[in-house]
């Protein structure tokens, strides 16, 4: 095993030691219970299978036979959602065949930040994963269950419906995908196209012209951006079937894998031989081998959050030191867009989860000794599903890439590390994707530019005021503040500057996410200037420097004009009026800073311990 991963996972345990344990004591109690139907009054169970048909309320009678939960984030505005709409009745017919029931426990809200992004809706986006773990504990909470399945794909959904299975830690739980649509118009066109257009080169109906040949059909958005992220480190962390994340919706084999997920659960519950919780999969070495996959693949940064809030939910407190450490253990294997040119059909077409597997597993960067929803170790995660004389089976996964361009090998990785880099300094802690940037972007040093609203930045930009070498500082974009929104509006004119020859870079305390590219960004910066950041100080002209190289992020301006400057405020009450964002008021003020998940449902847990 390598050593730096074997150094984090130890601190990760001594650290969580309390915590953790709590957690474990917590799902223990739960499953004392036994069938939790079973503690239910008549009129309780009455109620709870009221619909069913007369075989079913029989059999939930019983208590020997296991009622399983799905919870899905269906709807059919999102193209990666839309494949849901059958799934329920399909993975009831599943169960049914094998002797258990499935019923539908609830939905929870799935929004798109491709639809919102740019717009007033974007507010509510990472306050929207909150929301869905708490839906999913309410989807639970009838006590009706012996397993779960939870259907998710993109953004803040999956970590959501993780955050909210973990409080329900003693149910076994499967993740079922729905796998991504097919390639359409390669990623690297569309943002050329998008380019054209922030330049004037281009008009609106071939923007949307190339955006509509890009997102053309049901399934996931193609690139790897934290959709299909999330896909990968639930499949790292074994809570997919091998192979399942990536299977295009619509074929025999996404149905078939579907049906098997939904019968794998039921053979996982209390009223078997194999029980086997979430609470118990999700440890601390399970933690670390998501982080493995998403950093050996240049991953979405919304992980640098999202994977600090789900190890928490499990009793792990884990930081960016953590996700900086891994990074460089590990080597860089994937090229997939926005870190290549590639887009996720190609990365399984050359060799995929299997082969990614294998060359982890191989180069000793994954731990083995981990359960799974198919029990001990990770090795059945080599191989690949196939449909073989009209049955799922799984066959030998590919022992070398298919294309060298989009797959690497552990021997010769495209980089030596995985291009995640934490920076500090005065201005505090900031992440920062190097995995795509161009080379000689590593370290810049140059005069701030300082906007308090993203919007901001395009009449500047119009204007010909950013043609020069400078650091855009975008602030009050944080999760405090107003809800920390993704600001990928700014990427192609900076994008524009960097072609121009100019020598760029982004410094927020807002977040860009899985279409993190060529632009330097230093994200996620805290504290952030709502709650004391030193961000809110920073003015036009300032001197600014990121330099990747040495993980440092300092504002050049001395500590006595510092101490004498007065903290920027600034009018952020239309971020926090209309579109549904007065409701969110009071979570706002709860959300606990980035590198603690910028979330809002710890608190009275912190408070006690």
């Amino acid at each position: 095993m390598n050593t730096l991963i074997q150094e984090v996972t130890q601190r990760i345990e001594e650290r969580s030691k309390k915590t953790r344990a709590a957690y474990l004591k917590k799902i223990s109690d739960a499953r004392e219970q036994g069938p939790h139907r079973g503690v239910l009054s008549c009129g309780n169970l009455a109620h709870g299978f009221a619909a069913c048909s007369k075989e079913e309320k029989a059999d939930l009678t019983s208590m020997l036979k296991a009622n399983i939960a799905i919870v899905s984030s269906y709807n059919d505005m999102l193209s990666a959602h839309q494949p849901y709409e059958e799934y329920p009745q399909r993975i009831k017919e599943a169960v049914r065949k094998v002797g258990s029931v499935a019923q539908f426990a609830g939905g929870v809200p799935a929004m798109c930040d491709g639809v919102t992004q740019g717009t007033p809706g974007m507010d509510l986006s990472l306050m929207s994963r909150d929301v869905i773990a708490q839906s999913t504990a309410i989807s639970l909470s009838h006590n009706m269950f012996d397993g779960a399945l939870m259907l998710g794909i993109c953004d803040k959904i999956v970590p959501g419906l993780l955050i909210g299975s973990l409080a329900f830690g003693h149910l076994p739980t499967v993740f079922v995908p729905a796998g991504p649509m097919p390639s359409g118009l390669p990623n690297k066109e569309k943002a050329r196209i998008r380019q054209l257009f922030a330049e004037g080169k281009v008009g609106r109906d071939e923007l949307l012209k190339a955006e509509s040949e890009s997102y053309h059909s049901a399934g996931t958005c193609t690139f790897y951006g934290t959709a299909n992220s999330n896909q990968l480190v639930v499949e790292m962390m074994g809570l997919h079937l091998p192979g399942s994340s990536f299977v295009n919706p619509g074929t025999e084999l996404r149905d078939a894998l579907t049906e098997a997920a939904a019968v794998q659960v039921t053979r996982l519950t209390d009223l078997g031989d194999n029980y086997l919780p979430i609470g118990e999969i999700v440890d601390a070495k399970s933690i670390v081998n998501g982080l493995v996959g998403l950093l050996s693949t240049g991953g979405s940064t919304n992980h640098t959050m999202h994977l600090v809030a789900v190890a928490r939910a499990a009793g792990y407190i884990i930081n960016w030191d953590d996700f900086s450490d891994i990074s460089n253990a590990v080597p860089l294997l994937t090229r997939i867009y926005p870190n290549g040119s590639a887009d996720i059909n190609h990365f399984t077409a050359a060799g995929g989860m299997s082969l990614l597997f294998k060359e982890l597993l191989d180069a000793g960067l994954l731990h083995n000794d981990v359960k799974t929803i198919c029990g001990n170790s990770l090795d059945k995660y080599r191989m690949e599903p196939r449909i073989l004389d009209g049955e799922l089976t799984w066959v030998e996964g590919p022992t070398q890439s298919m294309d060298k361009e989009v797959v690497a090998s552990v021997a010769v990785p495209f980089k030596p590390d995985g291009g995640l880099t934490v920076l500090n300094g005065n201005l505090g802690r900031a992440v920062i994707k190097n995995s795509a940037m161009r080379a000689g972007s590593e370290h810049i040093k140059a005069p701030a530019v300082v906007f308090e609203d993203q919007f901001e930045l395009d009449a500047a930009f119009k204007a010909g005021e950013l043609n020069k070498d400078c650091v855009v500082v975008v602030r009050f974009q944080g999760p405090k503040a107003i809800g920390m929104p993704e600001l990928h509006r700014l990427t192609p004119p900076l994008g524009v500057l960097q072609d121009k020859g100019f020598r760029v870079a982004l410094v927020t305390d807002g977040r860009m996410s899985g279409a993190s590219g060529k632009v330097p960004a230093a994200i996620h910066v805290t504290p952030e200037a709502w709650d004391g950041g030193l961000i809110a100080k920073v003015q036009n002209d300032d001197v600014v420097e990121l330099n990747i190289d040495t993980g440092e992020l300092t504002l050049h301006v001395s500590e006595d004009e510092l101490a004498q400057r007065e903290a920027k405020t600034a009018d952020i009450a239309h971020h926090q009026i209309g579109m549904g964002r007065e409701l969110f008021g009071g979570m706002r003020t709860h959300m606990s800073k980035a590198e603690e998940g910028a979330c809002s449902l710890f608190i009275e847990q912190e408070q006690g311990e």
